[in-house]
């Protein structure tokens, strides 16, 4: 073993030094660029076509669709809720249930004792109504949408389900 270490970045800082070379001089012109004639030594990359990928929805999980379902049916419910207060409150403002009433007292005549079209329908037994509605439509709809994905998966094991191609934009 030689005491000289031959490695030029040791710890130590011992043994033979690496020349570096020289800095080339700067190119006769001042360094200004290339003529255009010249061809750049780079080429740009070419533009990357759109990718395409085609996939098959062969299996669809029926709880993750159960979850959805609920979760979209509960808000339709709340939008039935909602459309029914705003309904009754535009038809009372309009004072359509005034007309009505007055039309059916035409039609039963005055010694029927007159009709109240908001003693059966009033607001809260409107939004009762719609409420009811809105859970029946809530329990529907889940347990369709589960069925629908259930029914999905077998027929997908027989024909393969649904092609799907996606693209790069």
């Amino acid at each position: 073993m030689s005491s000289t270490n031959s490695n030029p970045r040791s710890a130590s800082g011992t043994g033979p030094r690496v020349k570096t070379p020289a800095r080339p001089a700067q190119r006769p012109g001042g360094g200004q660029s290339a003529p255009a004639n010249r061809q750049p030594l780079v080429k740009p990359a070419p533009k990357a076509k759109a990718r395409k990928a085609r996939l098959l929805v062969s299996k669809i999980d029926p709880w993750s669709v159960l979850k959805m379902a609920f979760l979209l049916s509960v808000a339709l419910g709340v939008v039935t809720v909602v459309a029914a207060i705003v309904i009754w409150t535009v038809l009372d403002l309009t004072g359509i249930f005034d007309r009505v009433n007055s039309l059916l007292g035409e039609i039963a005549g005055t010694e029927s004792g007159g009709f109240d079209l908001r003693e059966f329908a009033s607001l809260g037994q409107v939004v009762s109504f719609a409420t009811i509605i809105a859970v029946v439509n809530v329990l529907l709809l889940t347990a369709l949408s589960m069925l629908a994905s259930v029914l999905y998966n077998i027929a997908s094991t027989l024909v393969g389900g649904i092609g799907v191609t996606l693209t790069d934009d």
